[in-house]
C-alpha cells in the first residue's frame, strides 16, 4: 500500500468518524406545544437531560399543523438526524410511509400503534392504565362530597384508557364513588385548550366534583388552575405537576417520556428497532409523584393503599382492566 493510500484511508475512517459523531437526534413534538407542562414537556425534559449529560446536540420541532408530520419526518431524515423521536400517536402513519423512504434512519414513536412496525422503527408504549388506577385510589380517599372527576383531552382510547384506570381505582375504594367524565374535544385541538379545561372543571365543580383528574396536555393547565382557585384538588399528568399549585395538587401520575426520549438519544444509532417496549409499574415507566408540594395532602393511609397495590399489580395479583382488551371500561361509560 502507497502512502498516498495509506492517507486517503485515514481520511475515510476520518470522514466516517466525523459524520458519526455529526449524527445528531431529532425530536418532533406532538400538536400542543413542547412547554405543554405535561407530555411534549416531558420529551423535552428527556432530551434536555442527554444534551447535558453528553454535551450533545439534537434537532427539534413544534409541529403547528397535521400537514407538518411526513414534512417533518422527511426532512430531519434527509438531514442525517438518527435516532428521530416522535411523540404522540398520530404521527405513526406517518412514520409507517417514510420509513421505508430511510432504512438507514432509526425512528422512535411513542404512544402510537401500527399492525406491521418497520424494521427500522421502534414503537414506545405505557400501561397508563396501572398508574391511574393509583390516583384513582387516591382521589376516592381525599374526596369529602364523594365526587370525583375525570377530563381527558382529544377522545381517543388512549384517553378512555387513562379515564378507565382512573375509575376502577377509584371504585376500588369505594364502590359506590360519583365519577363525572368529559373529554375536551375530538379534533387536536383538545390538547391545548386551558379555556376549555377550565369551563369543564366548574362544570364538574357544579356537580359536586372536588378531586378532579386531568389527563389532557396543555389543556389539563386550565383544569389544574381552576381546581386551585375554586378550593378543589386536582391531579396532574404525565410529568411531575405538583409545583403548579403547591399543596393544592394531590398527586400526579407520572409517564415516563423523558426517560423514553432519554433512552432513545443515548442509544443513538444503536437503538434496537422492529418491535415495541411496554413500560409499565414494573418497569418504572408509570408512577405516583411524591414530593414536598404534595406531602400535606398525602396521608399515611393513602401512602400504604397505594404501596401495595403497586406490588399487588406487579406481582400479577391485581388486574387492572385495559380500556384496549375490548374499547370498554368495567367501572365507567365514556
Amino acid at each position: 500500500m502507497t502512502l498516498i493510500q495509506k492517507l486517503l484511508g485515514a481520511s475515510a475512517a476520518l470522514a466516517l468518524s466525523a459524520g458519526a459523531v455529526l449524527a445528531e437526534p431529532a425530536l418532533i413534538y406532538d400538536l400542543g406545544g413542547k412547554f405543554d407542562k405535561s407530555f411534549n414537556e416531558a420529551a423535552f425534559n428527556g432530551a434536555e437531560r442527554w444534551a447535558k449529560e453528553t454535551g450533545g446536540t439534537y434537532r427539534e420541532i413544534e409541529l403547528q399543523s397535521e400537514a407538518q408530520r411526513e414534512q417533518a419526518l422527511r426532512r430531519f431524515a434527509e438531514a442525517g438526524a438518527n435516532p428521530v423521536v416522535t411523540t404522540g400517536f398520530a404521527i405513526a402513519s406517518s412514520i409507517e410511509e417514510v420509513a421505508k423512504d430511510y432504512p438507514d434512519t432509526k425512528f422512535v414513536n411513542i404512544d402510537g400503534w401500527l399492525p406491521e412496525i418497520p424494521a427500522n422503527l421502534q414503537l414506545i408504549a405505557f400501561q397508563e392504565h396501572q398508574g391511574s388506577y393509583l390516583v384513582g385510589m387516591m382521589a376516592a380517599m381525599a374526596t369529602k362530597t364523594g365526587t370525583v372527576g375525570f377530563i381527558g383531552g382529544m377522545d381517543v382510547p388512549l384517553i378512555r384508557h387513562f379515564g378507565c384506570g382512573f375509575a376502577q381505582g377509584a371504585k376500588s375504594v369505594n364502590a359506590d364513588i360519583n365519577i363525572v367524565a368529559n373529554m375536551t374535544g375530538t379534533t387536536p385541538t383538545a390538547w391545548n385548550d386551558p379555556v376549555k379545561g377550565s369551563e369543564l372543571a366548574k362544570a364538574q365543580i357544579s356537580q359536586g366534583a372536588d378531586v378532579i383528574y386531568a389527563a389532557a396536555g396543555g389543556t389539563g393547565v386550565g383544569v389544574l388552575q381552576t381546581a386551585a382557585d375554586e378550593g378543589i384538588l386536582s391531579i396532574g399528568v404525565d410529568s411531575n405537576q405538583n409545583h403548579l399549585h403547591s399543596g393544592k395538587v394531590l398527586t400526579s401520575m407520572l409517564k415516563r417520556v423523558d426517560v423514553a426520549v432519554y433512552n432513545a438519544m443515548t442509544a443513538g444509532e444503536g437503538l434496537e428497532t422492529g418491535g415495541m417496549t411496554v413500560l409499565g409499574l414494573a418497569e418504572d415507566g408509570v408512577g405516583v409523584a411524591m414530593d414536598e408540594h404534595n406531602a400535606a395532602l398525602v396521608t399515611a393511609e393513602m401512602t400504604a393503599a397505594v404501596e401495595e397495590a403497586r406490588a399487588q399489580i406487579i406481582a400479577g395479583d391485581l388486574n387492572v382492566v385495559s380500556y384496549y382488551e375490548n374499547d370498554s371500561c368495567p367501572a365507567i361509560q365514556f
